[in-house]
């Protein structure tokens, strides 16, 4: 059986938020200094949608795109970003604390590390800009080889 990997994401944002004068610059700088994506400004819709690429090698993405009823999320929904090492979630971190000093609309949640089951741990956060949904940062550790699952996504 084939199994599905996930593409990408669409977002809608409030009309005009991706407009001149409106946020869009700000999400290209924070998702690129912080995250590393690429943003690309791409017509669809009939609109100047925002795309960022978390890997120029991948066809991995989040789209946004402005909608009169967009997407509301006043909760911890939230799309997951998981990296091969607690050091790589502490960076991050490290440079939305440092964001959040300059801007205020940084929003962090922050978790001590989260048993998952006996023999793995959790060690995440969330983080929410401009963006209707937080992104939960995080890495699994494994306290033995045998522990991981025996099929795995891991980029290489």
């Amino acid at each position: 059986m084939a199994f599905p990997r996930f593409n990408h994401m669409e977002l809608t944002l409030p009309l005009g938020s991706l407009d001149e004068g409106g946020v869009r610059n700000d999400i290209k700088r924070f998702y690129g200094e912080v995250f590393g994506f690429e943003a690309l400004d791409v017509e669809i819709v009939k609109q100047n949608a925002l795309l960022l690429r978390t890997d120029p090698e991948t066809s991995q993405f989040i789209l946004m795109t402005q909608m009169k009823e967009p997407i509301q999320s006043p909760s911890y929904d939230h799309l997951g970003f998981l990296y091969d090492s607690r050091d790589e979630v502490d960076e991050i971190l490290e440079k939305c604390q440092k964001y959040q000093e300059q801007d205020d609309r940084v929003m962090l949640k922050l978790y001590d590390d989260i048993p998952a089951g006996e023999q793995a741990t959790v060690h995440a956060f969330y983080v929410k800009y401009i963006l209707p949904i937080y992104f939960d940062v995080q890495s699994i550790e494994y306290q033995a080889e045998s522990a991981k699952p025996p099929r795995m996504w891991r980029y290489t």
